[in-house]
């Protein structure tokens, strides 16, 4: 029998969206909320310290936390080679800056999310579905059927 179980991950971080013809273009802030769900074979050995699991909640927390959650949480997100990028020169003003690749956008975001997820999930464990809550009523998702 297959199952999927998810995690929840909460950070609060910044951004601004260069070129925009919105509100997005300046500096805000959103809490968002990470859902990640995994799918594997449940640990049948009664012997197994984790018998009866797919993963400890834990080793997915451990995953997600150094990768993800302490990288964006607190974090001013502007896109490099963009006049956005001179606010990593203040150094008083915000102490963590990241230079993205790309434009900051839930989306984006989200695509950086899964990549480092699965770089670094193990083998016989399958990312099969990711959301970031960026709003109350705004979100993106990523399916893994969608992707292959």
């Amino acid at each position: 029998m297959k199952l999927r179980v998810s995690k929840t991950f909460t950070f609060e971080t910044a951004h601004a969206l260069w070129g925009y013809d919105g509100k997005c273009a300046n500096i805000h802030g959103h809490s968002y909320i990470l859902t990640v769900s995994i799918s594997g074979d449940i640990i049948k050995d009664p012997n197994h310290p984790k018998f009866g699991m797919i993963m400890d909640f834990g080793e997915l927390k451990d995953i997600v936390k150094p990768e993800i959650v302490d990288v964006y949480d607190h974090c001013l997100l502007v896109r490099k080679n963009t006049p956005h990028a001179g606010y990593a020169d203040v150094e008083t003003a915000f102490k963590k800056v990241w230079l993205t690749d790309f434009q900051p956008t839930c989306e984006n975001m989200l695509i950086d999310m899964v990549e480092k997820i699965l770089n670094k999930l193990p083998g016989h464990i399958e990312l099969k579905y990711a959301k970031l809550q960026e709003t109350s009523t705004s979100c993106a998702e990523w399916f893994a059927e969608d992707n292959v």
